[in-house]
């Protein structure tokens, strides 16, 4: 428990790094632990079995002895009310199971002739035409065949043969008659061993509810006494979802075997209540439970009525109760999902029946959520989250990267208007775009990206921002108040605010008149990395989106020996774009004051993503660079030149007057 998680707020960038350092010597040391801990699970699954058992029971009845506690029972007297009742509890499930099987087995007879009948239309319908086919093939076969004489036996072998069998004797074995222990034993012997476990979980259920806060320090005493905030949370985090999952699980199951019941009883299936229950409880095995008691009645309800209506519509109840209760209980009920992915459900369910058979296949949904609470909080477990958890393996970042790499515009689009439902669109390319061009600009930048690569994101890139061209740059109205904890991160509502505090005094006092047309005309250049100008496309859009007339230049436009004929006269603002940088190099500030010279009356953004991704650069960097403002983020950006064309537009007023 010492191991502290990555935290949420780590770069994709460090994400990727640290997952290329995953399979290490850690890594080899975590695999041969799971290793030897799957090996203990299989080979002590008689002693494993009734402890987890009892373990999660206890979760299931700790909220009643809780409740029974707050009566002023006595903690001791609590906890025994509360395994008494649920021992009563299961002990008349197991009666009323009993009874109904009696009474289903003495009304069998009854419906053996409707089964038979059943049966031999059943066959007649299917193997029976089966045999008639094969039957046909082969009478045709034979014909179109010369059969070869078969040779007859000479009479003296078979007068031969006739005394031997004569002389044959019949043997008959018959066993002793069984002594009154002997039958005991062979009656009994068979429910020693369900009752021997019980016993035991039901004991040690006692002994953890009893000594539930001494075994809690204990665990945290011995797996993590150095991080004892982590631990908590962790042991508290389980307790909590095992509890929820338990208690909502058991109300959740009893209400579908009341439904189920209560419809095969108007239905006409015999023993109602036994299905009922049967389907309470074999819905504890994920997915394929309620379908295995679909069919015990539902094949009753076949051999019971002479026609199929009840059949159908048994099988009809089941699938209506399992659909609305799938699909609109629990989701209100679990809030999302139990946070486990519909795969690590199906293969838990294998695992653990493996390792435990029925017992493990009834529990892996309960274990299962405890190795992905460990692997949430726990570092080196890290790989059960990814594995089990129904979060996306990859951040939209990586995404967007990945997409980008294999060319995809078309699922790098879906993804986008699927974000685009929580977040504008400046908000997207800042979190999305932006970052994850970063990510491929590092990776050219070390030479790890071919050229076929390198073409494939340039191409990508351009479809997703025609793709893109038809929506406008705003929040979602709806959606506004949830911008903050969108499925892409912090979306950075107060950029605009941030930009402001980044202009110098005299811009940030001018008024900013958010209803007027922008009059400046804005020039974007990119930077000297290699995919700056993808950026700059993006910056295109989005001025144009905001009213601004803006053109692009490439870098070479303003290089020394190029910069003499630059023709930008028109322009008010010049926006310069950096995607990598560090620091303040002295290329930049020649830059600036190379564009100062050839057109003085210009404002010059620098939009400079910082490999420390700070949101806003200080004063004295600021000074040094010489420009107008400097921003982190495409909406700080917008908001400068907004502020600036404001900012122009006033000053302008005044000389318009007195001309």
């Amino acid at each position: 428990m010492n191991d502290t998680p990555e935290p949420r707020g780590t770069s994709a960038a460090a994400r990727i790094q640290a997952a290329s350092t995953a399979f290490g010597i850690e890594g080899l040391v975590t695999f041969g632990v799971g290793v030897i801990a799957v090996a203990c699970l299989y080979v002590a699954s008689a002693v494993m079995i009734p402890i987890t058992l009892a373990i999660l029971l206890s979760f299931l009845v700790a909220p009643l002895a809780d409740a029974l506690s707050r009566l002023k029972l006595g903690h001791v007297a609590s906890v025994c009310a509360a395994v008494l009742i649920s021992v009563s509890v299961i002990a008349l499930l197991c009666a009323v199971i009993a009874t109904q099987l009696t009474d289903l087995a003495a009304g069998m007879p009854r419906y053996q002739a409707t089964i038979q009948h059943k049966i031999d239309t059943v066959r007649s319908l299917t193997i029976g035409k089966l045999n008639r086919f094969a039957s046909e093939a082969g009478q045709a076969l034979q014909r179109a065949t010369i059969e070869p004489p078969q040779p007859r036996a000479p009479n003296g072998a078979a007068a031969a043969a006739s005394p031997q069998a004569s002389t044959a004797v019949p043997v008959e074995v018959r066993e002793p008659v069984p002594t009154p222990f002997e039958l005991a034993r062979r009656v009994l012997s068979p429910a020693i061993s369900p009752l021997a476990t019980a016993f035991i979980v039901f004991v040690v259920t006692i002994v953890i509810l009893l000594q539930r806060d001494d075994l809690r320090d204990r665990a945290i005493r011995l797996f993590g006494s150095r991080d004892l905030h982590r631990t908590t949370t962790v042991m508290d985090e389980t307790a909590r979802r095992l509890s929820r999952y338990f208690v909502s699980q058991l109300g959740v199951n009893t209400g579908v075997g009341v439904v189920i019941g209560t419809g095969l009883f108007l239905i006409g299936v015999p023993s109602p209540i036994l299905w009922g229950i049967l389907a309470a409880l074999l819905r504890l095995v994920p997915y394929v439970g309620i379908w295995i008691a679909a069919i015990l009645p539902t094949a009753l309800a076949a051999a019971v009525s002479p026609g199929w209506a009840m059949a159908i519509w048994s099988l009809v109840l089941f699938v209506v109760a399992e659909l609305a209760v799938g699909q609109v209980v629990e989701p209100l009920l679990y809030g999302r999902s139990t946070g486990l992915s519909p795969f690590s459900v199906v293969v838990a369910a294998i695992f653990w029946s493996w390792i435990w058979g029925p017992i493990g296949l009834i529990l892996s949904t309960p274990l299962t959520l405890c190795l992905l609470v460990l692997g949430r909080h726990v570092r080196r477990l890290e790989f059960l989250d990814v594995l089990l958890g129904d979060q996306p393996a990859l951040t939209p970042v990586e995404n967007f990267y990945q997409r980008a790499l294999a060319g995809d515009p078309d699922d790098a689009i879906e993804q986008a208007e699927v974000l685009l439902r929580d977040c504008s669109l400046s908000a997207y390319y800042d979190k999305v775009a932006i970052q994850g061009l970063r990510l491929a600009a590092n990776d050219v930048t070390r030479g790890s990206v071919t050229s076929a690569q390198l073409a494939r994101i340039e191409s990508t890139t351009n479809d997703l921002v025609d793709g893109l061209d038809g929506y406008e740059d705003r929040e979602p109205a709806p959606l506004a108040t949830q911008a903050n904890r969108g499925p892409v991160g912090p979306l950075a509502p107060s950029d605009e605010t941030q930009a402001a505090r980044a202009m110098p005094r005299s811009v940030d006092a001018a008024p900013v008149f958010a209803s007027q047309a922008p009059t400046s005309r804005v020039l974007c250049l990119p930077g000297r990395g290699p995919l700056d100008a993808l950026a700059t496309i993006i910056l295109l859009q989005l001025l144009g989106k905001h009213g601004f007339a803006a053109r692009s230049l490439p870098h070479e436009a303003v290089s020394r020996a190029s910069i003499d004929s630059l023709v930008a006269d028109d322009v008010g603002i010049v926006c310069l774009l950096y995607l990598q940088i560090d620091g303040i190099p002295s290329h930049l500030r020649n830059l600036i004051r190379r564009i100062r010279t050839r057109l003085p009356n210009v404002s010059i953004v620098a939009g400079l993503w910082t490999p420390e991704d700070t949101q806003q650069w200080s004063a004295e960097q600021q000074e040094s660079l010489e420009a107008e403002c400097a921003v982190t983020s495409l909406q700080q950006m917008l908001a400068a030149c907004r502020r600036l064309d404001a900012t122009r537009t006033v000053i302008a007023e005044p000389q318009f007057e007195h001309g």
